[in-house]
């Protein structure tokens, strides 16, 4: 009897942790480590900075509101920069209206100055859309821990939350979608400690971002860890001094 010999199916190489979410542990590592620090959200929720310091906009993340984002923005303010809340309340994910309110925002803040967008996770996606649509006013965008590349079905821990209490598909959001890289100066900052987001889709390839910065934080750290904090800020000034030929006109301050 004569054997025949049948190919083999080729081995598939398991996903680097890099390209794959974090595990729900880590996620529940993230939601735990905030709680000590939600105290430093409270105050008064106007801008903050001197009030000729260059206009910058902070976008929270899911679940997420102005509370959340207030110590990185006191971290502009410090810097020298006039940092603006969204005041669009606690951020549930992608309505039909957010880019026409964001929209409102941009209009209220503008003073004739671009302004810089920074979105932290979900509010990377959504400043990285605005920018799509209203680049004329919007000096660059800094994405914190946001999956801007790759698949939103795998890329974060947090799909099923999302699609839950957003109510639609992460990858049907109820406005047209670009999802592409703006057509202004793009800096993506991430963490190989992120619990909550592929570090690869939070980096993204070469073509989605002009620059990609490693900070070693946790997700939540992008907004509330002051180590972070400090050093987004510089890591901004130094992108906006590359990609504008200058170093941007601040005036730090030692208080908010």
């Amino acid at each position: 009897m004569k054997w025949e010999k049948t190919s083999r199916a080729p081995k598939v190489a398991p996903p680097s942790a890099d390209d794959t979410a974090p595990s729900g542990w880590l996620r529940f590592r993230e939601v735990v480590w905030h709680f000590p620090r939600l105290l430093s959200g409270l105050g008064p929720l106007g801008p903050r900075g001197p009030e000729d310091g260059p206009p910058v906009l902070v976008i929270p993340g899911f679940l997420a509101t102005d509370r959340t984002t207030m110590d990185l923005r006191r971290a502009f303010a410090r810097g020298g920069w006039r940092a603006h809340p969204w005041l669009l309340g606690v951020n549930t994910g992608a309505k039909k209206d957010t880019m026409q309110s964001l929209g409102g925002r941009l209009e209220a803040i503008y003073d004739g100055r671009p302004i810089l967008l920074v979105g932290w996770s979900l509010g990377g996606l959504f400043a990285r859309e605005l920018a799509c649509r209203q680049s004329d006013k919007i000096r660059g965008v800094v994405t914190l821990g946001t999956p801007f590349s790759g698949d939103l079905k795998t890329n974060t821990n947090v799909r099923e939350f999302y699609e839950r209490i957003a109510g639609h598909d992460v990858n049907q959001p109820p406005f047209e979608r670009f999802g592409t890289k703006p057509p202004v100066p793009t800096l993506a900052i991430w963490s190989s400690k992120d619990g909550i987001v592929a570090p690869a889709a939070a980096r993204g390839l070469a073509h989605e971002s002009d620059k990609a910065v490693e900070i070693p934080t946790l997700h939540m750290g992008f907004a509330v860890y002051r180590p972070a904090l400090s050093w987004i800020v510089r890591e901004i000034r130094v992108f906006l001094t590359e990609v504008e030929g200058k170093a941007p006109e601040l005036t730090p301050q030692r208080q908010d």
